[in-house]
């Protein structure tokens, strides 16, 4: 088990958590240094009196990028800065390592709730990921790079291999964990790189209360990451879990800020407008979703503008693998959230399999276009589209609760359509 400096895990620094006051986390690690303020503000480039107001205040004014130099400079781990940043990672982290745990839920419980919610993972899988949420597990001393195991990672989801993904979540993120004791950026931007694939995972299979705890972290991540890529992945996710949340205008405001973050970065690299292309397609969809027709419509069309210039496929290991033929799937989901079933049909009638390279996005293509025919009331179509969507990816029909409940709605009402007993049988609706 890794070690953890007994300074954070005192009692006063958890007060400090509590009460989410970084600038008295600075405080305390300069003073157990025993260091002046003129000492750290030496150290950070600045004067005293900036490390005092600092001191007195945190996170209310100072300066996001200073207060993490601040951190690192007198050995606030990262994730009780997040903590005390107010990010959600109160009870997860291991400022409370040496105090009493929580009780804990009932396993069988919990078993039994994951069931009811209709997930077909297996749900230890799912206690799995709860308890490394919960607790950062030891590593696990692999000899894989980690760069090579996130990429696999990314793989598994890609392939719509929810099941396997979900067993490996809890090894990758207490190595990343313990690679992000370097306190480099780059560390800092590969946990949150991790936290936002478990973000992603989670939004999948409905399990968004765990969803919003991971993009918090991978928030908390990317802004000690100083990465703006890393930043703007993060505030995406947070985006689409706030939106699944029921918190339409916090998800507005967080992706157009996010947006305007990307775009401020001049768009000089291809990277850097793809995410800029990235965010404008969620920042259509989410005005969609909160009923924003001329907002999703205007940036939908920007987002096709600013698509233009992408290559049809993404290169490999691009943070947004964003294309073309994924914006134009994107304003299915436009318009099928604005209520039009016939521009969303119409805006797909392009698409086709081959255009995108992951199972995952192919079955996403075949779902968002069976989502369209539903809305459309054609059963026939939304069938024919909800079995092409299971057969090259089973996780997008089986695992995602708002699939789900189309299959289930089919196999009530009509139950004697081609291919809809098979969709109930793979779904586990019927035997």
């Amino acid at each position: 088990m890794r070690t953890v400096d007994p300074l954070w895990s005192s009692a006063q620094a958890r007060t400090l958590v509590d009460h989410q006051d970084p600038g008295g986390l600075i405080r305390m690690g300069r003073v157990g240094r025993g260091w002046r303020q003129a000492d750290l503000g030496a150290r950070l480039g600045c004067s005293a009196s900036t490390v005092s107001r600092m001191e007195q205040r945190g996170s209310r004014t100072a300066d996001l990028h200073l207060l993490r130099r601040a951190a690192q400079e007198v050995g606030v781990p990262p994730q009780v800065l997040g903590a005390a940043l107010g990010l959600g990672m109160l009870h997860a982290t291991r400022v409370a390592a040496d105090g009493p745990r929580c009780v804990k839920e009932d396993p069988m419980r919990r078993r039994t709730l994951l069931a009811a919610a209709g997930l077909t993972a297996p749900a230890q899988l799912l206690v799995g990921v709860d308890d490394a949420l919960a607790i950062t597990p030891a590593p696990t001393g692999s000899a894989v790079p980690l760069d090579t195991r996130l990429t696999q990672a990314r793989s598994l989801f890609d392939a719509g291999r929810h099941t396997d993904l979900l067993e490996v979540l809890p090894g990758l993120l207490a190595d990343a964990h313990e690679a992000a004791r370097s306190r480099t950026d780059l560390a800092h931007a590969r946990l949150s790189s991790c936290y936002s694939l478990a973000a992603q995972l989670l939004v999948k299979i409905g399990r968004y209360d765990r969803a919003r705890l991971t993009t918090d972290r991978a928030t908390v991540y990317a802004e000690l990451s100083g990465s703006p890529l890393a930043a703007a992945a993060a505030a995406r996710e947070l985006s689409i879990v706030l939106r699944h949340q029921d918190q339409p205008g916090a998800a507005q405001r967080l992706i157009l800020s996010a947006a305007a973050q990307v775009e401020a970065t001049g768009l000089r690299t291809p990277a850097q407008s793809a995410a800029y292309a990235q965010m404008l397609c969620t920042t259509a969809y989410t005005a969609a979703r909160a009923g924003d027709r001329e907002q999703a419509l205007a940036m939908i069309r920007e987002a096709s503008q600013a698509a233009r210039s992408l290559p049809r496929q993404a290169p490999a290991g691009r943070l947004f693998p964003i294309t073309p033929a994924a914006v134009d799937l994107y304003e299915v989901g436009v318009h099928w959230a604005l209520g039009d079933a016939g521009a969303a049909i119409q805006a797909g009638r392009g698409l086709h399999p081959d255009l995108f390279p992951t199972a995952e996005r192919k079955g996403r293509m075949h779902t968002d276009l069976g989502r369209a025919w539903w809305q459309w009331g054609k059963p026939e179509q939304t069938a024919h589209e909800l079995l092409s969507a299971l057969r090259v990816s089973p996780g997008e029909v089986r695992d995602r609760p708002a699939i789900r409940h189309i299959v289930r709605d089919l196999s009530t009402r009509h139950p004697r359509v081609s291919g809809v007993r098979e969709l109930a049988v793979a779904t586990g609706l019927r035997s």
